[in-house]
């Protein structure tokens, strides 16, 4: 819940646009603003206060109890000039909420933290448990110092500065040359570049600042922090009524001697007839995880290293802890292990997995080209990114909004089948990918050759753009206001026996059609073809659409008839639209009626 308060009669009045348009998630607080404040501090996520930012420092001086629990707090000035993130900027969601507060008010967001004005991800924004000296890494990581990033594994991160480095993968203890290299360097044999830059007895440099990726327990020096990755499944299998403390219990106690943190626990995994035991709910609960089922059938087929007559008697499968805890692939780190309560048989079993990294490829549309047609979605995907792949004008469209330290392959015109499969491997190599294309990359872009290439080895998200139709359309007035279809006229991927078949249907539909790809150097036949078609079943009046490089600073625009287009005219850069039947100008716009009643009505 946000709560809003205010103390003048301007401040209400804002207060209450904001009240109106976040219904339902936000609550005003009436009364002496210091009661107000107070009120809201304990009982909300969030607070936006309509006062000065001194008077509102003042007030909330006094009910501070730290960073992991406060509410985050934005101030509004008097005349709406600024939305001021005052504290809590991530923990808290403050500078996200200055943002939408801006967007509901039209005032100016503030955000003054240090990795926000860097474009550098906090790393309390990661999405994932952090702990340790955060906010010493994080300073150096804005210092420019060396900061070594010590990872299990690749995981879908966002991208972090050239000073972040990714160091050899295991620790010293795991890997005997480099616990060698760091006695000599102790001992002082070793030459003194090799001091300078050895390991600890952990394989950290011992002067550097280290930035851990790991479900391990590690021990931290006062330099380091630890980003918990989602990695660890715990299967679970308990008796009717089992206690929730004894489930837990166990599972903390499984993890523990592992040596393994829960803030990595991603879900706990349990057979069907399970799925409501209060036991395994709670302990879940008390994690903060979902519970995933699976049916017997499908735990049955499971291989497992201690299978038992008990549950397939029960629930018709050999094993459940350790079977639904591999469900999903991974290592099987904690073989089954039963609870140990005093005085009465065990009534809970548990398996730990770690499940392999996932990658992630966001397929992303750039709009047709005008940076305010760009989506807010599009734009937090890119800046999410550790690896962008694209063609690399559209690459040079956004090269500004990628955060530092982006990785960015980019190719040329007819590499498209290159771009998708590079942008699948790498994120089946575990990196957060974008892969753009112009408008919107499901419509004639890269995200059909991508999706075909993928397999479910990676998380894949769409992430839609404004299509160079739509655009057009809107330039020209509403020529789509009825049913309509896009149709391209390039040969390159398509036998032109079956986009004339295409071209005659909708003709005969009288569908509206816009042509994508219309025109080029070495294919100017289509277009007249085509045209010709639609004129076996349209009038010469018809109105066609002409628009060139809709949303961009050249862009140019036309009505015309279907009898008086000229297709030298057209070029790969154009997108033409002919309209059906109904289709009129009015006011030298393009109007497809959509056919309501009362319109016709109306016209009588």
């Amino acid at each position: 819940m946000i709560g809003l308060i205010s103390a003048t009669a301007a401040g209400a009045v804002a207060r209450d646009r904001v009240a109106a348009a976040w219904s339902g998630r936000s609550r005003v607080y009436e009364g002496p603003v210091r009661e107000a404040v107070e009120r809201a501090f304990a009982e909300c996520e969030q607070l936006v206060c309509f006062l000065a930012t001194g008077a509102t420092v003042r007030l909330i001086a006094p009910l501070l109890a730290g960073k992991s629990s406060d509410p985050g707090v934005v101030t509004v000035d008097e005349s709406l000039r600024y939305a001021v993130a005052l504290l809590g900027g991530h923990g808290g969601g403050a500078n996200d909420l200055a943002y939408a507060v801006g967007d509901v008010l039209g005032c100016a967001p503030v955000v003054t933290t240090a990795t926000d004005a860097t474009g550098v991800p906090g790393l309390d924004t990661l999405g994932r448990p952090v702990e340790g000296a955060v906010a010493a890494v994080t300073r150096a990581i804005l210092d420019g110092e060396r900061v070594a990033v010590r990872a299990d594994a690749i995981w879908p991160l966002p991208p972090l500065p050239p000073n972040v480095v990714q160091s050899p993968e295991g620790s010293a203890a795991q890997d005997p040359g480099r616990a060698e290299a760091a006695e000599e360097a102790k001992s002082g044999d070793a030459p003194v570049a090799a001091r300078e830059a050895a390991h600890d007895e952990r394989g950290r440099t011992a002067a550097g600042a280290t930035l851990w990726v790991t479900d391990r327990i590690v021990p931290l020096g006062e330099r380091e922090a630890v980003v918990r990755p989602p990695s660890l499944v715990v299967g679970v299998g308990a008796s009717k009524e089992a206690p929730v403390d004894e489930v837990l219990g166990l599972i903390e106690g499984a993890l523990r001697d592992a040596g393994l943190c829960a803030d990595s626990v991603v879900e706990l995994a349990t057979v069907d007839a399970k799925a409501g035991e209060a036991g395994i709910v709670g302990a879940a609960a008390r994690l903060g995880v979902p519970v995933r089922t699976y049916d017997a059938g499908t735990l049955a087929g499971i291989a497992v290293p201690n299978p038992s007559g008990a549950p397939l008697a029960a629930v018709g499968t050999p094993s459940v802890a350790e079977a639904a805890a591999l469900a999903g692939g991974g290592e099987l780190l904690v073989p089954k292990r039963k609870s140990a309560p005093e005085g009465r048989a065990a009534m809970a079993t548990c398996a730990v997995v770690r499940r392999a990294p996932r990658g992630r490829l966001a397929v992303v549309g750039l709009g047709p080209g005008a940076r305010d047609l760009l989506t807010p979605r599009a734009r937090e995907e890119l800046r999410s990114a550790s690896v962008l792949v694209g063609l690399d004008q559209y690459v040079d469209q956004i090269r500004d909004l990628l955060r530092p330290g982006t990785t960015i392959l980019e190719s040329g015109l007819g590499a498209e089948e290159e771009r998708a499969r590079t942008a699948v491997a790498e994120a089946r190599r575990g990196h957060a990918v974008a892969l753009i294309g112009s408008g919107d990359a499901g419509v004639y872009a890269m995200a059909s050759p991508a999706l075909a290439e993928a397999a479910d080895d990676i998380d894949v998200v769409g992430v839609p753009g404004v299509t160079a139709a739509l655009a057009a359309a809107a330039i020209l007035g509403a020529p789509l206001g009825h049913d309509h279809v896009s149709i391209s006229l390039s040969d390159l991927h398509t036998p032109w026996e079956v986009i004339e078949r295409r071209v005659r249907a909708a003709a005969e539909a009288d569908i509206v059609v816009t042509f994508y790809n219309p025109r080029s150097r070495g294919r100017d036949w289509q277009l007249p073809k085509a045209l010709g078609i639609l004129a076996e079943h349209r009038a010469p009046a018809t109105p066609v659409g002409v628009v060139r490089n809709a949303s961009r600073p050249d862009e140019s625009s036309r009505l015309t008839t279907l009898a008086g287009l000229d297709p030298t005219t057209v070029d790969m850069m154009t997108v033409v639209t002919v309209g059906n039947t109904a289709t009129r100008e009015i006011a030298g716009r393009m109007v497809t009626p959509r056919g309501y009643r009362w319109q016709s009505e109306g016209a009588r």
